[in-house]
């Protein structure tokens, strides 16, 4: 569908973000292992993480939020309150940080390049934010889904046109409310997940991504196959809505299979590029120029994905640069869709005064 990927196809990227637990950098000895030694007699060899998680310490730098050591295995009545259970969380994310920080001086002082820690690049933090750019951005996109939904709906209801029940015309208007909501969703725990990296909030980022993934392939077919009767409407949607949510369920509550997780997105991505295409060639549409931009340039937006690189300045990585090209094609994608129901309006009344006589 064309934002995000046709949001959809943008939608993808977030699905293939996934963390992997095999890089180069968490597998470095200097990063995982820290010697202890006692005036000046090395005596054993600890990991820098488990050693901060432990003492609440990386160097001269302390974090205060590592002091709980009540367990959190067992029944739910007997683990610890969630807001301890978060300090912890927070506490492990913070030692890694800092590991990661003193290797990487050491790697830059002897001329290595930047590596990978737990999947992700090593960012500079701002105000506590693990990722500020990919943040931003999220930020941004979130901004121009909301505009662009309520220009929509400004464009529907005060400047077209409507039926006597103050209705509009336009079919597919309901639909487009529902993707508006899913994408800024999806948009606002894209922005969580890059302020703090824990389970809860990379299993929120994902959820949300494959619901308006699932939710834009469906509107892509109605659309490109201008589906209008609701029981058509209904037999199309239901084995999606239901795949969708089983997917769901599977990697929340079963697991989080990275690779399988990955052939989904890029299946529905792909599926509603290619239905998106196909109708922008086929169709005389007034603004298929814009679906194309779209789709074009979602699609080469893909190779920031495929060609990573290591931040720029701490900050700015290909998938964060990924980020800021959606916020135009977002503008430019809404812009499509009030067009599209301009379009249709005025199609359907020209139908109606024609029938009239």
């Amino acid at each position: 569908m064309a934002v995000r990927y046709c949001t959809a196809l943008l939608l993808v990227l977030s699905c293939l973000f996934s963390v992997s637990y095999a890089s180069l950098g968490d597998a470095d000895p200097n990063y995982r292992k820290l010697k202890c030694c006692l005036s000046g007699d090395c005596f054993g060899i600890r990991t820098c993480v488990a050693e901060c998680e432990r003492n609440g310490c990386v160097g001269q730098v302390c974090f205060p939020q590592c002091n709980s050591s009540s367990s959190s295995v067992g029944p739910w009545y007997t683990q610890e309150p969630l807001y301890l259970q978060w300090q912890k969380l927070g506490c492990q994310g913070d030692c890694r940080y800092h590991c990661m920080v003193n290797r990487e001086k050491e790697r830059e002082s002897l001329g290595h390049v930047p590596v990978k820690y737990h999947g992700k690049w090593p960012f500079k933090r701002v105000l506590g934010i693990q990722e500020p750019a990919s943040v931003a951005f999220s930020v941004l996109n979130l901004a121009m889904h909301f505009h662009g939904w309520l220009s929509f709906f400004i464009t529907l209801y005060y400047k077209l046109p409507l039926k006597q029940d103050k209705t509009a015309y336009y079919e597919y208007v309901g639909l487009w409310h529902m993707y508006g909501l899913l994408s800024m969703n999806s948009w606002f725990w894209s922005a969580v997940f890059h302020s703090r990296d824990v389970d809860l909030t990379e299993r929120l980022d994902y959820s949300s991504a494959i619901a308006v993934l699932g939710f834009s392939l469906i509107l892509a077919i109605l659309r490109t196959f201008d589906v209008r009767v609701e029981a058509a409407r209904v037999m199309v949607s239901a084995p999606i809505l239901a795949f969708v949510t089983t997917h769901i369920l599977y990697i929340n509550f079963y697991k989080l299979d990275y690779g399988w997780n990955m052939i989904v997105c890029v299946t529905m991505g792909v599926a509603q590029l290619l239905l998106w295409a196909r109708w922008a060639a086929v169709s005389r549409h007034p603004s298929s120029w814009k679906l194309w931009v779209v789709v074009v340039a979602g699609g080469l937006a893909m190779l920031l994905e495929i060609y990573d690189f290591p931040p720029y300045k701490g900050y700015f990585d290909a998938h964060s640069i990924w980020h800021a090209i959606t916020v135009p094609l977002t503008v430019l994608w809404w812009s499509f869709i009030r067009d599209d129901a301009e379009f249709r309006t005025c199609s359907l009344l020209k139908k109606s005064k024609t029938k009239a006589k």
